[in-house]
């Protein structure tokens, strides 16, 4: 891997857990020698994850639509900034300036854009690795979820191995390191059920 793309929040959530993490997020990749992807944002999680990646030395690439630069107050000291025209190319361009996705705590936003990198790596559109940084168990009830989904039908058990989960940003790392994609198709089969 020489790039990682992180999805995390505008905000900075109610635990101080959370901006610790983004912070030791950005230490630990930048330590690693990996360039950092991420939404180009100033604020919240995102702000704090970039502004530790900068302060360590860190090349950093924030991708942001052109009618979020003033409601995300986009991060104009980074390494590199692009300004794209829609939610769909910010990203496609994130996907694809980077080798892996890391996905910290967030609202909406933040789940979609990990549910989509994901349903792209079920569909084999990429073998990227998919990971979630599982900070004070943020994500404790959509793994439960994920796997609810395996027990009822809706996703095969080896697409269940394309979500890795950690709340160490080295160990994820490490596991997105040694990832090798699931070989599985999408769609199941009435016998399979």
């Amino acid at each position: 891997m020489r790039s990682v793309c992180i999805f995390c929040g505008s905000s900075d959530g109610i635990r101080p857990a959370y901006q610790a993490a983004a912070r030791q997020m950005a230490e630990v990749i930048v330590r690693r020698g990996l360039r950092l992807v991420y939404g180009g944002g100033r604020v919240g999680l995102m702000g704090t994850l970039a502004d530790a990646a900068l302060a360590a030395g860190g090349k950093v690439i924030g991708v942001i639509p052109e009618a979020l630069v003033s409601k995300e107050l986009a991060h104009t000291g980074l390494s590199d900034l692009r300004i794209v025209g829609s939610m769909h190319e910010r990203k496609a361009l994130m996907a694809d300036l980077s080798d892996g996705f890391i996905t910290m705590p967030g609202g909406f936003g933040t789940l979609e854009e990990f549910l989509e990198v994901l349903s792209w790596a079920q569909l084999s559109i990429h073998t990227k690795p998919c990971g979630l940084l599982d900070i004070e168990n943020y994500y404790g009830p959509l793994i439960e979820l994920f796997d609810r989904a395996v027990a009822e039908g809706f996703v095969l058990p080896g697409h269940r191995a394309l979500v890795l989960t950690e709340p160490d940003p080295d160990l994820l790392l490490d596991m997105m390191e040694r990832y090798t994609p699931p070989v599985t198709r999408k769609w199941i089969e009435p016998e399979e059920r």
